[in-house]
C-alpha cells in the first residue's frame, strides 16, 4: 500500500509546522578553514526559527550539543523550542537527507507517515553519506511513525509543493544518470506521485550555473501559495544564467494546474554573481524557508538583496521576510579552502606509502594519483578531514574516521591548492 492510497500527502512549505529539523554542520572539509565562520549565522537561523516553532536537530554526541547550544545562547536562541537527537550525520544538508514527513488529509490513520528516499550526496559526489542516508527511518523509529522506503534516490530539495496536488521538479536533477539510472520519467512521476501524494508533476529544465545538486527546484522556482510561484530571472544579458532561467520562464507560464488555472508568476533577480576562487557558487534568493513566523532569505551582500526582499515579502502578507547574510555558508567548495596554502608539499609517491601502511584504497584512487603522475607537472598533494593536510608519517592515518580525501594539485611548493577529485580512501587496515 503506497502513501498515495493511505491518504497522505506532502504538505506546501508555507503551512503551519510543528517543528523544522536539522542536522548540526560538523564536517570540517565542506567549509575548511572557514566553518567557524558560518556558526553565528547558523545560529541566527536555528533563532529566528525557534521564536514561534520546534526546531529539532540531529547531533553526534553530548559535545556536539553542548557546543551548538553555546552558539544558540550568544544568539538568544530560545532553547525551550529546541531539541537535539544523537543521530550522527556525514553532512549537514537535512533539507535534502532528512525525513520526508506526509499528514493524512482523510484523517484516518496513520496521521502521519515519513518516506525515506534513498540518499547518495548529489550523485555519488561527496561520500560518506551512509550515516545521512538513515536519518529519516532512525526518526521514525524514534516517534514510531510509520515509514515508507521506495528505494530510489530522491532529495527534499529537489522538489516543490503547492499542497493541492502538484509537484515541480527539474528535469536536471530528477532525469541526472547519477540518481535513477534505470528509470525514464514516466516511472520518476509515477513513484512521487505515490509517494508524495500528488496528481500533477510540473518539470522545468534547468538548474542555475555551479549549482553541485544538479539543478535542485529550491534554487529556481518556490509555491508562495496554491497557484503562485517565484521565479528568479537574470537581468544581465551576458550573464550565463540568462538563458538557462529565461528557458525556465518561459515553461512556466506554458504550464497549466489541475484547476486548469495557468500559474502565477512574479520574478525574482538574481544577485550578483558570487565567485570563489574563479568558481561561481549556485546564489539564489529562491533557497529561502518559509517558518511559522517568517521568511528567511539568504542574502549575498549584494546590490539586488533590498529587492530581492521586498518583492518576497509582497508575496507574504502573514509573515515578516528577513535575509540573513548567506555568503560564508555557500563559500563550500569541493570540501577544500583553496585560498588555503599547504606546506610542505606532499609528493605522490610518499602518498601511496603511507596510505597503504594504514589503508585499502581502491583502484579508482589508485588510477587517478597514476594519471595526475603521468600527466601533470605540479605536485599532487590529498587533503582529508580532521588533520586538514596529510602530514608525514603513516600514524597520521591511523585514525578509523578517515574514509575520504580530496585530491589536487599545488601551483608550486607552498602555493594554492587546487581540487580536482574527492575520493573514498577505504577500510582502515585492522
Amino acid at each position: 500500500m503506497t502513501p498515495k492510497k493511505l491518504g497522505l500527502h506532502f504538505p506546501a512549505e508555507f503551512a503551519l509546522q510543528e517543528a523544522m529539523w536539522l542536522s548540526w554542520p560538523h564536517k570540517e572539509a565542506s567549509w575548511p578553514g572557514k566553518i567557524d565562520s558560518i556558526y553565528p549565522v547558523y545560529a541566527k537561523f536555528i533563532g529566528l526559527i525557534a521564536e514561534a516553532q520546534k526546531v529539532r536537530i540531529n547531533v553526534a554526541d553530548q559535545v556536539m550539543k553542548a557546543f551548538a547550544e553555546k552558539h544558540l545562547i550568544a544568539v538568544n536562541g530560545n532553547l525551550n523550542n529546541v531539541e537535539f537527537y544523537f543521530n550522527p550525520t556525514n553532512d549537514a544538508w537535512c533539507r535534502d537527507h532528512g525525513p520526508a514527513f506526509l499528514i493524512n488529509k482523510n484523517g484516518k490513520e496513520p496521521e502521519k507517515a515519513i518516506v525515506d528516499w534513498g540518499y547518495n550526496a548529489w550523485g555519488n559526489k561527496y561520500p560518506p553519506f551512509d550515516l545521512d542516508d538513515v536519518i529519516p527511518t532512525l526518526i521514525g523509529k524514534h516517534y514510531n511513525i510509520p515509514v515508507f522506503n521506495p528505494g530510489i534516490v530522491m532529495e527534499g530539495g529537489s522538489v516543490e509543493f503547492n499542497g493541492a496536488g502538484t509537484l515541480l521538479t527539474s528535469t536536471a536533477c530528477l532525469l541526472n544518470p547519477n540518481r535513477n539510472p534505470h528509470l525514464n520519467q514516466q516511472q520518476i512521476e509515477e513513484y512521487l506521485m505515490n509517494y508524495y501524494g500528488v496528481e500533477q508533476i510540473l518539470w522545468v529544465d534547468e538548474g542555475i550555473v555551479g549549482d553541485d545538486t544538479d539543478g535542485h527546484i529550491d534554487d529556481t522556482v518556490r509555491f508562495v501559495n496554491e497557484d503562485t510561484v517565484l521565479t528568479v530571472v537574470e537581468e544581465n544579458k551576458n550573464d550565463e544564467n540568462y538563458e538557462i532561467l529565461q528557458h525556465n520562464l518561459k515553461q512556466l507560464k506554458q504550464m497549466r494546474l489541475l484547476n486548469g488555472k495557468q500559474l502565477n508568476i512574479i520574478e525574482l533577480p538574481m544577485p550578483d554573481a558570487v565567485e570563489y576562487d574563479e568558481q561561481r557558487l549556485p546564489a539564489a534568493y529562491a533557497n529561502f524557508y518559509i517558518t511559522n513566523k517568517y521568511v528567511i532569505v539568504p542574502t549575498y551582500r549584494s546590490s539586488k538583496d533590498d529587492k530581492a526582499l521586498q518583492i518576497i515579502q509582497s508575496c507574504f502578507k502573514d509573515r515578516e521576510v528577513i535575509g540573513i547574510d548567506s555568503t560564508e555558508i555557500i563559500c563550500k567548495l569541493l570540501g577544500v579552502n583553496p585560498e588555503a596554502e599547504i606546506n610542505p608539499p606532499h609528493y605522490t609517491k610518499k602518498f601511496k606509502e603511507v596510505v597503504k601502511s594504514a589503508y585499502s584504497y581502491s583502484h579508482d584512487f589508485n588510477d587517478f594519483l597514476f594519471l595526475l603522475e603521468e600527466n601533470s607537472r605540479e605536485e599532487p598533494v590529498m587533503i582529508y578531514p580532521n588533520s586538514y593536510h596529510l602530514k608525514d608519517g603513516a600514524s597520521d592515518l591511523d585514525d578509523a574516521t578517515v574514509r575520504e580525501v580530496t585530491i589536487g594539485l599545488l601551483d608550486g611548493p607552498g602555493g594554492r591548492f587546487r581540487p580536482l577529485q574527492r575520493m573514498q580512501i577505504g577500510r582502515a587496515h585492522v
